[in-house]
């Protein structure tokens, strides 16, 4: 638990914490009482109307003018227009972590102004705004829960599943974590396809969320293929969502699919440590930091989604509790593609090697 610790500037005691880095030991985590760590998020869950009108004017505008050059390029040649194309895909990414804020209610104090740019970031990134959010909530409530796996999670098998699993259930499950899928297939899927249709378990908001959104997207897109052409559009288009979705996914796959990452059975799932220990620090180069909004602070955003993107690294850089927490570099990263199952004995996430280390052991032992 806690114990007494000097008191900080602003007054309130820290709490003397456990190691929580991602190479923590296994075993089950130490569970940090929510009134202290309440009490630490609770200062940097304000909103600033004047740093979100900045945030969004700096990513909406170059956005819209990179579409203009994409125009003027495109009079000229088609190939011209995939430089400008590839660069509004990364505002793109951008404007996700701002819509997706605006989900978690944290980006304007207001609701009411949360609610109409995230339906207005919402149509500009292919997602419906409360059908998001609906599923978003339900993802934060159960990161790293191996019992309640299946919405808005990657597919992740344990080990034992794995050795169980029919052949072709296990060629689907190759299949669908191989880097050609997951990073390109994947998003276009479900940004193009899986986005136009509601979950049979969605209520009416959120159905209504998903009607509207197709009805915006199929203006714009009737606008668009006017100004360009049908198939010059689509063309670009494809480039932009290619770009955006493919570092989209990146991004959500490296903050919960790394090595010592969290996964807990029933009562022994634990929110904060998930937050802490299953949701990773990636700690990008600057530009890409701004381009991602900082999102890469995720251990902190899962902890308190109510803190918005522009406030997360303050709160990692002054308080212990966050900086205890081992970054992943993006070079480090990479290594993240040859984690596929979760080994419950081991307490870790394992690649194939493994699994067929583990096979031959019992093949031998039978």
């Amino acid at each position: 638990m806690f114990a007494s610790a000097p008191t900080s500037g602003a007054g309130l005691r820290e709490p003397a914490i456990m190691n929580i880095s991602s190479s923590s030991t296994a075993g089950a985590p130490e569970r940090l009482e929510q009134a202290a760590w309440r009490a630490i998020v609770a200062r940097y869950q304000h909103s600033s109307t004047k740093r979100a009108l900045w945030q969004l004017a700096s990513t909406l505008i170059p956005y819209f003018l990179l579409w203009y050059v994409i125009y003027l390029a495109s009079e000229v040649s088609l190939w011209l227009t995939i430089p400008p194309a590839v660069l509004a895909g990364a505002f793109l990414v951008r404007l996700f972590i701002i819509f997706h804020d605006c989900g978690h209610g944290s980006f304007f104090s207001s609701r009411r102004a949360n609610d109409i740019v995230g339906f207005v970031t919402g149509a500009l990134t292919f997602t419906p705004y409360d059908h998001w959010r609906w599923q978003h909530a339900i993802h934060h409530g159960t990161a790293g829960h191996l019992d309640k796996r299946g919405t808005g999670d990657i597919w992740t098998m344990t080990v034992q599943e794995y050795l169980e699993a029919s052949r072709w259930r296990r060629f689907g499950y190759w299949l669908t974590r191989h880097p050609l899928v997951l990073f390109v297939l994947a998003p276009f899927y479900i940004f193009l396809i899986g986005h136009r249709f509601a979950s049979p378990k969605a209520g009416g908001p959120q159905r209504r969320s998903v009607w509207w959104t197709n009805l915006v997207l199929l203006g714009t897109a009737s606008l668009m293929s006017w100004i360009f052409g049908i198939g010059p559009y689509l063309l670009i288009q494809s480039i932009v969502m290619l770009v955006a979705g493919a570092a989209g996914v990146w991004l959500f796959y490296v903050q919960h699919q790394f090595e010592n990452a969290y996964w807990e059975r029933g009562d022994e799932w634990d929110y904060t440590a998930a937050a802490l220990r299953g949701s990773s620090f990636y700690k990008l180069p600057r530009v890409l930091q701004w381009f991602s909004a900082s999102i890469g602070f995720h251990h902190i955003h899962h902890l308190s989604p109510r803190i918005p993107n522009y406030n997360l690294q303050n709160c990692h850089e002054r308080e212990r509790l966050f900086q205890q927490v081992e970054p992943i570099t993006l070079w480090s990263s990479l290594k993240c593609l040859t984690f596929h199952f979760w080994d419950e004995q081991n307490r870790k996430l394992v690649g194939y090697a493994h699994v067929r280390q583990i096979r031959q052991q019992q093949q031998r032992s039978d």
